[in-house]
């Protein structure tokens, strides 16, 4: 049995502390129904702002992890036997297209390249969806909305979006906040002072100057937060950052020396 769609509203304001011009620019986007992409590192927030987004405008919010094994099939829908009847499924796609939601398609790189395809016709003034499987064609309402999501600086050269794909979205720079607004998230986010979250918050921007010396992704906001939660359950602070920001973004022992350096420097 397939979801309603008010499964996928967003009841409950998610918390983000917008950092820019973002929020306007987003809105203008979906009033002039165009798709948006945001560019940014791992764990810096992208997804956070798309669900603050969905639940400002009022829109269900259809979210799809791509990976490389996404088909067409898996966005758009299949038939599926049911008893005797073969039955339509609708894909999340063609759900969010028809039911006038956000679709937003995380980490788009990662799908295979045929797959990515499918999404076109939906990025221009056609905005349309054919379903080759049924013969039939959907038209986007004026409410649907496409986000797609990637990291540029993770990505290797074999796993870019192609040029004919990138100039059918508007592009949004994200980036981890400065130190003031990334330290009221984490005290926010991770239940603990400020004073703590600010020491956290100083851990991470002296771990993602090691980005280029060795280190190919920096501390994300996200693990700051998971090791200021950490710290509320009662967790030592130091124990807090081992299992938090320094075992998780590398296994290199030499790097994890060098963290666990700058965490009981600051901590």
């Amino acid at each position: 049995m397939e979801l309603a769609v008010e499964k996928f509203k967003v009841e409950n304001e998610p918390y983000y502390l917008p950092v820019g011009r973002e929020v306007e620019l987003f809105q203008a986007a979906y009033g002039a129904k165009l798709p948006v992409m945001l560019k940014g590192p791992t764990g810096c927030g992208k997804t956070r702002f798309v669900e603050y987004m969905a639940h400002k405008l009022n829109r269900p919010l259809i979210t799809v992890a791509c990976h490389e094994d996404l088909s067409s099939t898996d966005l758009v829908g299949r038939f599926l036997l049911e008893g005797d009847e073969t039955v339509w499924h609708d894909g999340p796609l063609t759900k969010a297209v028809r039911e006038g939601a956000i679709c937003y398609l995380d980490e788009v790189v990662e799908a295979r390249k045929d797959t990515v395809v499918i999404i076109h016709p939906l990025t221009d003034d056609r905005r349309r969806l054919p379903i080759e499987k049924r013969g039939t064609v959907v038209d986007a309402p004026p409410e649907f909305m496409l986000v797609v999501s990637y990291n540029p600086g993770y990505q290797s050269i074999l796993k870019d979006l192609k040029q004919s794909t990138r100039q059918r979205f508007v592009a949004m720079e994200f980036d981890y906040p400065n130190a003031e607004a990334e330290t009221e998230i984490v005290a926010k986010e991770g239940g603990i002072d400020e004073a703590m979250a600010r020491d956290l918050v100083t851990i991470g921007q002296k771990v993602r100057n090691l980005r280029g010396h060795g280190l190919e992704e920096g501390v994300s906001t996200r693990l700051l937060i998971y090791a200021a939660q950490m710290i509320a359950k009662g967790i030592a602070p130091i124990d807090a950052a081992e299992v938090a920001l320094v075992s998780p973004i590398t296994d290199d022992r030499e790097l994890q020396r060098s963290i666990r350096e700058i965490v009981t420097t600051i901590i």
